[in-house]
């Protein structure tokens, strides 16, 4: 048993550390262009040599930005969350009873994960200027939708769960 919760701790440690490089990293767009310096893009600053802001970032025209934005760091920190409510239950629930609210809190934070990387997918050309529209999805991007699979299976994990002795 204890190798078991060794496990679901290490694999909801792994979600939420992806989770956290997926929203800070800078490379969820990626433009090489010929002879020049190759820009990443986040979700916040493009950057070369130097970052700036994204542009219109903060107008009307970028709210699928913002939504990306909100959803991301509100799966980061509801994967946060649900990793101290687990710890909690763990010591608090009596025997033979489920992990039901860090499930619920957990399968939350997938489904943010799922909407701002599908928002992303779908609107990647209404966020970049004509000059970086011509690149291709980064690391961090990857990083998202990997972290929505595993905070899925975590948040499957602790629905089954039962506390035992």
């Amino acid at each position: 048993m204890l190798i078991i919760l060794a496990f679901i701790i290490l694999f909801h440690l792994a979600a939420a550390i992806l989770l956290f490089v997926a929203t800070i990293h800078n490379a969820w767009w990626v433009v090489s262009p010929a002879g020049r310096d190759v820009i990443y893009t986040d979700l916040w600053y493009s950057c070369n040599a130097t970052c700036y802001p994204v542009e219109n970032s903060h107008t009307a025209d970028a709210a699928f930005l913002q939504a990306v934005q909100a959803t991301m760091i509100l799966a980061t920190i509801l994967c946060c969350v649900s990793f101290f409510v687990f710890i909690l239950q763990l010591f608090r629930l009596q025997q033979g009873e489920r992990f039901i609210f860090t499930a619920i809190i957990q399968l939350l934070a997938s489904l943010c994960v799922m909407i701002a990387a599908s928002i992303y997918t779908a609107q990647k050309t209404s966020f970049h200027v004509a000059s970086l529209q011509d690149g291709s999805y980064g690391s961090s991007y990857v990083l998202a939708w990997i972290s929505f699979p595993m905070t899925l299976i975590s948040g499957l994990m602790y629905l089954v769960l039962r506390k035992r002795k």
